[in-house]
């Protein structure tokens, strides 16, 4: 058969598009996530390229722009949502903690049962490997709690925007370990975490500043393509670029915050909410097609066959059971009892598959089989699933009953109000006098 054409590929890109639209759609009305369906998707693009050309292509350089750029519109659509006040300081720090102290106790307990089942594999790869592992996935999470309470639904943005941030932070923090010439250690770490929120808070008030002020109405990409400029700059020095994307955001959604007194002369409100309108739109837009593409193409690049690995599915189901033990531990002493469905929103997706493919040769371990990664993604996305079809059922019954509850009382007002209409009638006809006695 012959090779695909320009207008295959417009085609093909044009049909998944759409499809994932109609996946988003059927997410909202069943709570199974449309990350999953995509995937889905792309296991079936796979086999039916590899019937009529024989052939995938390599698709492994596009996945991580992809990746890159969906992780900062994610991020970015995130910060856009979270609104600072005094009321929210106890729920952020919250979410935080809770972020860090699952993130950190579910990397070094994944890291020991890899170290178990893997002896070649030293406590410092071993680490590297499971920090992917331990990391929310926001890309799932965020398109997917729309339907919890807004408590629950706050609590699941701040937690997974933590995890992906501090997540990507350990991450490289352990990498640096690897060249002695490069790690700066615990103090340096924090140094570079201050240098890059100092940088990120001088950036956003210069971009604010000065995109308010330009007329073009072709502007919002400019914005995007100078954030995607901060971002990689800060990867080329080393700093933790992802929290310029979030500062930034904050910056945007809180203006008033951040221009407080005197320094409102500075702030032009109509143009500065026109922008954050905007913004939230395009990165809306931009985080929904990236993320389409992003999980259908990490489909079709997985290979099925490594599921099929007794020693895969044994390290994936161990992995998976620290997860949701440590998180019911977290989230008991954190939250108390209401901690469903939060127990179980915990899938691991487009952060685990971006770090993996960033870990360096010289901390790769061949004896690691990708199928755990998948194992994982795939078991705690069908849990999720499971988790948010329950709840809606639980929602669905609990209104059913309220239901129930209005249309017994409604029977019984009107029943009483038919009694007190027919002795209201009874008793006037009872005081009215037959016109035959009044008659002298």
């Amino acid at each position: 058969m012959e090779a695909l054409t320009t207008y295959d590929f417009i085609i093909t890109a044009s049909i998944i598009v759409i499809i994932s639209f109609w996946f988003n759609v059927i997410s909202k009305k069943t709570n199974i996530p449309s990350v999953l369906m995509l995937i889905v998707l792309g296991v079936f693009l796979n086999l039916i390229l590899s019937y009529f050309f024989g052939s995938v292509p390599d698709f492994l350089e596009s996945l991580k722009i992809l990746g890159t750029v969906g992780l900062i519109m994610i991020v970015l659509e995130a910060a856009l949502e979270l609104e600072l006040k005094k009321d929210k300081i106890i729920p952020i720090l919250k979410s935080m903690s809770i972020a860090l102290i699952g993130l950190l106790a579910s990397a070094y307990t994944a890291a020991f049962i890899l170290q178990l089942f893997i002896p070649e594999m030293s406590m410092q790869s071993a680490l590297i490997y499971a920090t992917p592992l331990s990391i929310l996935s926001s890309a799932i999470i965020i398109p997917s709690v729309g339907g919890l309470s807004e408590k629950k639904k706050e609590f699941h943005i701040y937690e997974s925007t933590f995890s992906d941030i501090m997540g990507i932070m350990m991450f490289y923090f352990l990498i640096e370990g690897l060249n002695p010439s490069e790690d700066a250690g615990a103090a340096g770490f924090i140094g570079n975490i201050a240098l890059t929120i100092a940088i990120a808070i001088v950036a956003s008030y210069a971009i604010i500043l000065i995109f308010q002020k330009i007329k073009s109405q072709a502007k919002l990409f400019l914005l995007i393509a100078v954030l995607l400029l901060l971002y990689a700059i800060g990867k080329k020095l080393h700093l933790s670029s992802l929290i310029i994307i979030l500062v930034f955001g904050l910056i945007v959604k809180n203006a008033h915050l951040f221009f407080p007194g005197k320094a409102k002369v500075f702030l032009d409100t109509d143009k500065i909410k026109q922008i954050y309108h905007e913004l939230h739109i395009i990165t809306l837009e931009t985080a929904f097609v990236i993320r389409t593409f992003f999980f259908v193409i990490f489909g079709i690049t997985i290979v099925l066959s490594s599921l099929l690995s007794f020693k895969v599915a044994l390290i994936s189901l161990l992995i998976i059971i620290s997860i949701y033990l440590i998180r019911f531990l977290i989230l008991r002493v954190f939250i108390g009892r209401d901690i469903f469905p939060q127990l179980f929103i915990a899938p691991r997706g487009l952060i685990t598959i971006l770090l993996f493919y960033a870990i360096p040769t010289e901390a790769q371990v061949a004896e690691f089989e990708s199928g755990i990664l998948l194992f994982v993604i795939i078991a705690t996305s069908l849990i999720m699933t499971w988790a948010m079809i329950k709840d809606k059922h639980k929602i669905g019954s609990l209104l059913d009953e309220i239901d129930e509850q209005y249309e017994e009382r409604n029977t019984a007002e009107d029943i009483l109000q038919e009694k007190i209409n027919s002795n209201g009638i009874e008793s006037t006809e009872d005081k009215i006098p037959d016109n035959e006695d009044t008659i002298p």
